[in-house]
């Protein structure tokens, strides 16, 4: 078990860097430029950045060169950019939704803010690898329980203002 668990993990390592790096180096124009959709609420919110996406993106792609230099066994560096891409497009997908559904930034929705950044890297590398069902199981089990951990972690640093 443990085995497939770190299989999982080791998969999707670079969403994983991609989806913690926004919080850390982000800020600076939201995506979104402030602009509001057709039921008045922001597309985005000011949390997505330009700044957040792009070294999101670098720093979840170079996770993902750095594995398979060692080891990838699923693919190449395809999917070591597919993941970090995906990831990100997930969680701008998952605030699109929250503020479809009035939630401002910062306030929870539990399931979607743990899993929608490993589904939507999930179905980008898909393109190119789909992973036994074995280790997408692990992932939607073991995803949110990590998510939270560092999430926490991220608090107790100041990170975050909000330990979900």
């Amino acid at each position: 078990m443990l085995q497939i668990i770190y299989k999982a993990i080791w998969f999707v390592l670079p969403a994983y860097v991609a989806n913690a790096t926004p919080v850390m180096l982000g800020g600076g124009p939201p995506i979104d430029g402030g602009r509001k959709f057709w039921d008045g609420n922001r597309v985005l919110g000011n949390g997505k950045t330009i700044q957040g996406f792009v070294l999101g993106f670098l720093a979840g792609s170079v996770a993902g060169f750095i594995q398979i230099y060692f080891w990838l066994p699923y693919g190449d560096w395809i999917v070591a950019i597919f993941l970090p891409l995906g990831a990100l497009f997930g969680d701008l997908f998952g605030s699109f939704v929250k503020r479809r559904l009035g939630l401002r930034r910062g306030k929870p929705l539990p399931v979607l803010d743990q899993l929608d950044f490993v589904l939507g890297a999930l179905f980008l590398a898909s393109v190119v690898v789909v992973p036994e069902l074995e280790v997408i199981i692990i992932l939607l089990v073991v995803t949110p329980f990590v998510h939270l951990g560092t999430n926490f972690i991220g608090f107790r640093f100041g990170v975050k203002s909000e330990p979900y």
